[in-house]
C-alpha cells in the first residue's frame, strides 16, 4: 500500500476537508483528490463519498481509517522515541492538567525538579479534564493529570493522590473557630460552589443528599482563585480540596476546617497513551510525581486533625 496516498486519505477524514488535509501535508487540494481518486483506483473500491464539502466514508473506507489511524499512531510513537535519543539531556516534556491540580499541586512537583534539570523544557497547559485524556490520547501531551476518570481504551490512568475537602471561611465566620466541622453544621449555610458536574460540585451535592441538610448557593465559580476571593469577600463559605487553601490559610485571610465525615475526599489521577514510550527524562519526572504524591500523604497524615493545618512543600528527591 502507497503510505502517501493513505495518509492523505487519513487526514481528509480525520479533519473532514481536503484543503486542511492539503495544508497539513503541503500540497493543493486537487492533489489531495488526486491522491485519494488514486488510492481507490488501485484497489477497485469506493472508499468515501462527497456531498458538497462534506466527506461520509463507506463500510470499506471505514475499516481502512481505522487501520491508518493506528498507523499514524506508531509513526507518530516512533517520531517521539527518536526525538528523545537525538536530544538526550535536552529533552521536552509536555504536560496537560485539570485546573484544580495544574494550578495548586503541579508548581510544588514541577519546580524542584525543574530546578535539579534545568537543560529539560517543561511546558504545561491547564485544560478540562475531557480534553486532557483527549490530548493524552491522540499523543499530543506526554502527561496528563486529571480529577476524575474518563474512559478511553487509548490510555491507561493511574491514582496518584487523594485528598480531604475542607470548608473554607473568612476568619469573621463563627466556623473559623471550629477544629473539626460536622456536615449537619452547614444547615442554612450560603456556599460558593464550583461548576456544575465538578467534584467539588458533586461533594457539595452529596453533603445535602446524605445529611438532609439545605444550603443556599448564590454564587456558581468555575475558577478555585474566584472562589476563594468571593468567600474572602463574605459572599459565603465554599466546600474546596485542603490544598487549594494552603496559601490563604497561611497567610492568614481565611480559615479551613476539615469536615468530621473523612469519606469526603477527592481523588487526582496521572494519564498517558498506553504505548506511550517513556524517555528517560519523562521517567524521572513520572518518579518525581510519585515521590511528592507519598511526601504529601504523610504529612497531611501526620498533622491529621490539627486545626487550619498547612501541608508544605516537600521537595522530592530527583532520580534524574
Amino acid at each position: 500500500m502507497n503510505l502517501n496516498q493513505l495518509k492523505i486519505f487519513y487526514l481528509a477524514v480525520k479533519h473532514g476537508n481536503l484543503s486542511v488535509a492539503g495544508k497539513k501535508l503541503n500540497i493543493t487540494q486537487p492533489a489531495v483528490t488526486k491522491g485519494i481518486q488514486r488510492l481507490q483506483e488501485f484497489y477497485d473500491i469506493l472508499l468515501l463519498n462527497r456531498f458538497g464539502k462534506r466527506l461520509v466514508l463507506t463500510d470499506a473506507g471505514e475499516a481502512l481509517f481505522e487501520i491508518a489511524e493506528k498507523i499514524f499512531e506508531l509513526d507518530r510513537l516512533a517520531e517521539d522515541c527518536i526525538r528523545d535519543f537525538q536530544q538526550n539531556e535536552r529533552g521536552h516534556i509536555r504536560i496537560d492538567a485539570s485546573e484544580s491540580f495544574g494550578a495548586y499541586y503541579l508548581p510544588s512537583i514541577i519546580n524542584p525538579f525543574s530546578l535539579d534539570n534545568p537543560n529539560l523544557r517543561i511546558s504545561v497547559n491547564i485544560l478540562p479534564t475531557e480534553q486532557v485524556v483527549d490530548n493524552a490520547a491522540t499523543l499530543k501531551n506526554d502527561l496528563g493529570f486529571i480529577s476524575f476518570t474518563i474512559e478511553n481504551e487509548k490510555v491507561s490512568t493511574h491514582e496518584i493522590l487523594e485528598d480531604r475537602f475542607v470548608v473554607i471561611a473568612p476568619l469573621s465566620h463563627p466556623f473559623a473557630r471550629k477544629k473539626t466541622l460536622d456536615p449537619a453544621d452547614l444547615e442554612g449555610q450560603s456556599m460558593v460552589v464550583h461548576e456544575i458536574g465538578s467534584v467539588p460540585h458533586q461533594a457539595v451535592k452529596r453533603l445535602v443528599r446524605e445529611y438532609n441538610i439545605s444550603v443556599s448557593t448564590p454564587l456558581e465559580l468555575s475558577s478555585n482563585r474566584a472562589i476563594k476571593k468571593a468567600v474572602e469577600s463574605g459572599s459565603g463559605i465554599a466546600l474546596v480540596s485542603r490544598k487549594v487553601a494552603h496559601e490563604e490559610v497561611r497567610l492568614g485571610t481565611l480559615a479551613a476546617i476539615p469536615l468530621s465525615d473523612t469519606s469526603f475526599t477527592r481523588k487526582f489521577f496521572m494519564v498517558l497513551h498506553k504505548d506511550k514510550y517513556v524517555s528517560k527524562n519523562l521517567q524521572a519526572f513520572i518518579d518525581s510525581v510519585n515521590q511528592w504524591a507519598r511526601a504529601y500523604h504523610r504529612a497531611r497524615k501526620s498533622e491529621c486533625g490539627m486545626r487550619n493545618a498547612v501541608i508544605p512543600n516537600e521537595r522530592p528527591t530527583s532520580n534524574a
